[in-house]
């Protein structure tokens, strides 16, 4: 049984990064899965597929996959550019903007 721990990227619906600061391990499937004959549904035997555990910290889940003997790979965050603007919002409106309208 293997897992990899990673850190879950932000929604694309949001700018925000409100749910992406913890750390989530997430166990490898162990089974291929299957198509239902009847009725065209995929499924698997395998149980853990559906197991997500959230952490705090990387090295809550490190020391949890360690306690339970779990094989775990981690997979680091890449860096995010910073999206900040130097008057914000508000600069799109302003008087002594030196770039053409676009919208």
């Amino acid at each position: 049984m293997h897992a990899r721990i990673f850190k879950p990227a932000k929604s694309a619906m949001s700018s925000g990064q409100g749910n992406s600061k913890g750390w989530v391990l997430e166990y490898a499937p162990e089974q291929a899965r299957q198509i239902d004959p009847l009725m065209g549904w995929t499924g698997s035997g395998d149980m853990r597929s559906q197991v997500q555990l959230q952490f705090q910290s990387r090295e809550d889940a490190v020391a949890y996959a360690e306690k339970h003997r779990v094989a775990y790979v981690v997979e680091e965050p890449k860096p995010r550019k910073a999206n900040v603007r130097p008057q914000g919002y508000a600069g799109n409106f302003a008087h002594n903007r030196q770039g053409a309208w676009t919208h």
